[in-house]
């Protein structure tokens, strides 16, 4: 009887949660565990805990007869694949920047580690089993609490000289401004993408175009206002307001998402593109306004490109994750 081939432990390390699954050497998730992270215990007790949490994987993959034989991490933050070591991280994470992630998981584990950031794992599974598979390159920009985003060429994620590729989210947008004032950035900076096109700026443009937070308090609830109907509007002045202020909002952040899409595929020329986070699963409502802006920042050449919605959902960085020890 021949053995089966090793299975390998793919992790998803974000801010908030931790996800982990045991993937066959073909990309199938047998079986996940999901964690909080301990956003504000430091590096080492989210090391600790990361590490149990695929130790109980790797148990429950040997009861089922698989063997594993490495781990590959898609981690929030900026991560220098060669040595390991997160380089950088927003405060998200406390005492995240200059763990050494890689060395510290792979001496609790004894099993090889590798890691990237948590973007060009989502990618490298889209363009591995998802939206994107089959194409020689691929352009991945997510839209969620962030912007950021992966040139994946040959299978490879584009990683950048000291690993900061990939954020789309940090460059200058037109949209990015109020009265002619650029919007702050999470960055430090103003007048960015991410200070537009993400959900929570998507939230902060209701707000400061008159929007009530009695009427939405998240930015699930300015789509759900900019989404209501002609009969919503007999709900007065004041919702009248505070609807167009929504609708301003979602247009504005969609409108931000497809020129700078846009203007990167200007730039990369990929095979395919794909369109990832929260906002692209909101639906027509941003969708629509978002292509239609891509596609009119197009050079002629790039008319056609394919713009596709990801498909692997949540498991497409624990896919891609675990393609970095299967390569």
């Amino acid at each position: 009887m021949t053995a089966s081939k090793p299975h390998v432990i793919g992790v998803d390390l974000g801010g908030t949660k931790t996800a982990a699954g045991v993937v066959s050497p073909s990309g199938e998730v047998l079986m996940t565990e999901t964690i909080p992270t301990l956003n504000r215990a430091g590096g080492e007790a989210i090391l600790d805990a990361t590490a149990a949490l695929i130790a109980g994987l790797v148990e429950r993959a040997a009861d089922a007869g698989h063997s594993v034989s490495g781990v590959g991490v898609g981690s929030a933050g900026v991560i220098d694949a060669s040595s390991g070591v997160v380089v950088s991280a927003t405060d998200a994470i406390s005492g995240w920047s200059g763990t050494a992630l890689v060395s510290g998981l792979s001496s609790r584990l004894g099993l090889p580690v590798r890691a990237v950031n948590d973007v060009h794992a989502h990618a490298l599974g889209e363009a591995w089993l998802g939206a994107s598979a089959g194409s020689t390159s691929s352009l991945m920009v997510a839209f969620g609490t962030g912007v950021g985003g992966s040139f994946v060429l040959d299978g490879a994620p584009v990683l950048g000289h000291r690993f900061v590729g990939g954020h789309v989210g940090h460059f200058a947008s037109p949209y990015a401004a109020f009265d002619g004032v650029p919007l702050p950035c999470v960055c430090g900076s103003a007048g960015h993408v991410e200070a537009v096109a993400s959900g929570p700026a998507i939230y902060e443009s209701y707000l400061l175009c008159g929007g009530s937070a009695s009427l939405a308090a998240d930015t699930r609830g300015v789509f759900a206002l900019a989404a209501s109907g002609a009969d919503a509007l007999d709900g007065g002045a004041s919702f009248a307001v505070s609807r167009d202020a929504a609708v301003h909002a979602v247009d504005a952040g969609a409108a931000a998402a497809g020129q700078a899409v846009g203007g990167l595929i200007n730039i990369l020329d990929p095979e395919t593109v794909v369109i990832s986070g929260g906002l692209a699963d909101a639906g027509e409502l941003w969708w629509k306004p978002m292509e239609a802006a891509l596609r009119r920042e197009l050079l002629a050449p790039l008319a056609a490109v394919p713009v596709l919605k990801a498909s692997l959902g949540n498991s497409a960085a624990i896919i891609g994750a675990a393609k970095l020890v299967l390569l």
